[in-house]
């Protein structure tokens, strides 16, 4: 019943966005939540201990680019396992299946811009984010581990990775003030993904249908319908102690359909490459004829 509720509220939430288009709805949810990841950040940089935050976020960075190639090549027989199976594959599988759909989103929402606002906005300015995002939750938690404030290992080890979070959360000063606010944020964030999606979806189901254009209400309807209701099956039934198991297979499942997907786009990206090369080639061969003859 929390699972069927928790679909219902977030399913109206992104259906209404969807249906009231990419300049309205969808803008206006990922507006509202990015600036309350922008104040969370702020309130971490105040309270947070900064100093260590800092210098264990340099040190990371710098192990993390020494051993970049190891961790990128391993396939376990130097140990990295844990990182290979649990964290790789299952991400690899995620991405893989959500990448289509998104690549399509963002070429809609980038239409007009040039390639360095491009890669501007939707590469350098977000990874930028997820550094400084990353540091400071993870270096808050590393601290309070350390220090003996919060035991979050054995909170993992004993109600599972989600609850590492409201085990984060309660520990904060104004506990009763940050949880309500980051499960808003969780529910806005779960609704831009999945608006996105099915008016992407839509899109695609769409003929004569240009950048700037949107796909009819009726069809965003069904799919989001239709994602809520695959969404609801997948997590109230699809087993484990969090009830995500099942969204973990439907992900590992569609990662491994949309490999072939991609194996067609490289195949087909290469074709035309070689395509305008021999084209560029012989249209100077002729260039290079005529001013012979003549």
């Amino acid at each position: 019943m929390v699972w069927l509720v928790l679909t219902c509220v977030i399913g109206a939430i992104f259906i209404s966005s969807t249906l009231s288009g990419l300049q309205k709805g969808i803008k206006y949810l990922s507006s509202v939540n990015a600036y309350i990841f922008y104040f969370l950040v702020a309130v971490l940089i105040i309270i947070g201990p900064i100093s260590y935050i800092s210098n264990l976020s340099v040190t990371s960075l710098g192990y993390w680019l020494d051993n970049f190639f190891l961790w990128a090549f391993d396939t376990k027989e130097s140990g990295g396992e844990a990182l290979v199976t649990w964290w790789t594959m299952y991400d690899w599988s995620i991405w893989i299946a959500y990448a289509p759909l998104m690549g399509l989103f963002l070429a809609q929402i980038s239409y007009g811009r040039t390639l360095r606002e491009f890669l501007l906005i939707n590469w350098v300015l977000p990874s930028i984010f997820g550094i400084l995002w990353f540091a400071l939750w993870g270096g808050m938690a590393i601290k309070w581990q350390i220090d003996g404030a919060l035991d979050l290992v054995q909170v993992v080890k004993d109600s599972g990775a989600v609850s590492g979070l409201w085990g984060f959360l309660q520990n904060m000063p104004s506990s009763g003030f940050f949880v309500p606010v980051v499960i808003l944020t969780l529910i806005i964030s779960f609704s831009t993904a999945a608006d996105s999606m099915s008016s992407t979806i839509a899109a695609i189901c769409t003929k004569n249908i240009s950048a700037t254009e949107d796909s009819p209400k009726k069809l965003k309807l069904i799919w989001g319908l239709l994602i809520s209701a695959i969404a609801y099956i997948m997590v109230a039934f699809g087993g484990g102690a969090q009830g995500v198991d099942g969204i973990k297979y439907l992900a590992a499942a569609g990662g491994f359909s949309v490999l072939f997907l991609f194996m067609l786009v490289i195949i087909a990206s290469v074709r035309v490459f070689l395509l305008k090369l021999n084209t560029k080639e012989s249209a100077v061969a002729e260039e290079r004829e005529a001013i012979h003859e003549n």
